[in-house]
């Protein structure tokens, strides 16, 4: 069998391939979160979430409500130099994300169960 044959057979099994998965995997919900910031971003979304005093405060001054900071967190970047993941019970995260063309950061301890949003700032 010459080479273009191969390739051809191959190209051939890999688009049915493709098109197989296609099927089975739309309409699925499926998600390829395997970087360690999908993966955090991920996590903290799916709990749910408490304020704190100061959070609470500044969402008020701001005109921000929850539904907007979920957002916020599932748009942001875990920026890991500022995260002290190894915090215990809790590990906490430092998300920058932008709100209106300005920067903001969270700072979320994210628990077993609950995800706490101690900290909003603009920057």
């Amino acid at each position: 069998m010459k080479l273009i044959q191969r390739v051809g057979y191959y190209l051939g099994g890999f688009s049915i391939g493709l098109i197989i998965l296609a099927f089975f995997l739309s309409g699925k919900k499926t998600s390829c979160d395997y970087g360690p910031n999908a993966r955090t971003i991920k996590n903290i979304s799916i709990k749910k979430k408490h304020y704190s005093e100061e959070a609470l405060a500044f969402m008020a001054l701001h005109s921000i409500d929850s539904s907007i900071v979920s957002d916020l967190i599932k748009t942001g970047d875990v920026n890991f130099s500022e995260s002290d993941t190894k915090s215990k019970p809790c590990s906490l995260y430092s998300i920058d994300t932008y709100l209106d063309k300005n920067a903001i950061t969270l700072k979320v301890k994210n628990c077993d169960s609950i995800a706490i949003i101690s900290e909003l700032k603009l920057n």
